[in-house]
């Protein structure tokens, strides 16, 4: 999220564009499918229940990148939430506009196929892949909703950062406590195979119980796997944080700034597991 960014001349006065389904090539539906396919092999048994319904509510294995129109008809009638298209990354006032209103705001081009394992800029695939399945839960999609609402009455603080935090932390890379063990439900690792993995059975990694004002004093990576991953008990816990809570006086604390690197530890965590931070002591992904 930033605002830092000139409207393009073909995208509308909210920033939206026309998806351009039909122009889409048959190299790039096949990139969709490979990318799913590899997915498919780790997220059973690691994703959420919610998330995995979720695809198959919207019949995402249908192949090829699904067309944004007839995907929101389908959810729509289940949480009544719908998906835009845009041209990339938004402002941050529209981006919260969009989700105030219930629509999800995803990019319309798709990786190349040598970016099957790591690509910047979301794209189509981490856009609807990792984030819409979620929607078609009734609770996460009030969260989604109540997360925008918060974040258009936040642009009158200084501490957007803080926010970012909390949607970094949970709608990218949150994980939730269920029956059956820790489980998937953020957009940022589902939509990777290799942080799938990671994120439940690396040692390397902090796992540490959802606090509001915690986490949104972290810093976080946005180049790598995370050093801490947050766990949830219920998306019913995570909406009523959200609802529940006055943030201007946390802004007012937090004055826009992290008081925590993402691998503390404090001795008030619930911790669920202590990570011994070898992937990023070693230099993750850069390492040589």
């Amino acid at each position: 999220m930033d605002n830092q960014f000139a409207k393009p001349a073909h995208a509308n006065s909210d920033w939206t564009i026309d998806q351009g389904w039909s122009a889409y090539t048959p190299e790039e539906h096949q990139v969709w499918d490979t990318l799913y396919a590899r997915l498919m092999k780790v997220l059973p048994g690691r994703a959420a229940p919610e998330f995995m319904h979720g695809l198959t509510a919207l019949k995402l294995d249908r192949g090829g990148i699904p067309n944004f129109e007839e995907m929101s008809d389908e959810l729509e009638a289940l949480t009544g939430w719908r998906v835009v298209a845009v041209p990339g990354l938004v402002p941050d006032d529209v981006f919260f506009d969009h989700l105030a209103n219930c629509r999800f705001p995803a990019g319309n081009f798709i990786r190349k196929p040598d970016q099957l394992d790591y690509i910047q800029e979301p794209d189509v695939f981490h856009d609807v892949f990792g984030h819409v399945p979620m929607l078609t839960d009734p609770v996460f999609a009030d969260y989604m909703e109540a997360y925008g609402k918060g974040g258009l009455r936040s642009l009158r603080h200084a501490s957007l950062k803080n926010l970012a935090a909390l949607y970094w932390y949970t709608v990218e890379f949150g994980l939730i406590q269920t029956d059956e063990g820790l489980r998937i439900y953020g957009a940022g690792i589902v939509s990777s195979p290799a942080e799938s993995v990671f994120c439940l059975e690396d040692d390397s990694p902090n796992r540490i119980g959802f606090e509001l004002e915690r986490l949104m004093r972290t810093d976080y990576r946005i180049d790598d796997f995370q050093q801490t991953y947050f766990v949830i008990d219920s998306y019913e816990q995570l909406f009523r944080a959200t609802v529940d809570t006055d943030f201007a006086p946390l802004y007012a604390k937090m004055h826009g700034k992290f008081d925590h690197k993402p691998e503390d530890i404090l001795s008030e965590d619930r911790l669920l597991h202590r990570g011994t931070q070898v992937y990023a002591d070693r230099g993750g992904r850069f390492a040589a």
